[in-house]
């Protein structure tokens, strides 16, 4: 989430910049300041909102376990083609 917030917080400080080079008004690259300063603020709240949820989620309900590249474990080895306890013949 830090990589996005300060990406954020260039472009808020650059587009402006970029603006007044440009020929756009003081006024104008001002608001456009603002409005991207809102923005960020805003997507920075979501963001922490989303990973307060996920954290809560997990801590929950651990559900399955997960082997060392992360995926989950199905059956006795981890993969195959029958599920639910079902055998070839059924």
């Amino acid at each position: 989430m830090s990589d996005v917030v300060r990406w954020g917080a260039f472009s808020c400080a650059l587009v402006p910049v970029v603006l007044l080079v440009s020929g756009a008004s003081l006024v104008g690259a001002a608001g456009t300041t603002a409005g991207l300063t809102a923005v960020t603020c805003v997507c920075r709240a979501l963001l922490r909102k989303s990973e307060r949820t996920a954290a809560r989620v997990l801590a929950e309900n651990p559900g399955r376990h997960r082997n060392r590249r992360g995926r989950i474990r199905t059956g006795a080895h981890g993969g195959g083609r029958y599920f639910e306890g079902r055998t070839p013949g059924e």
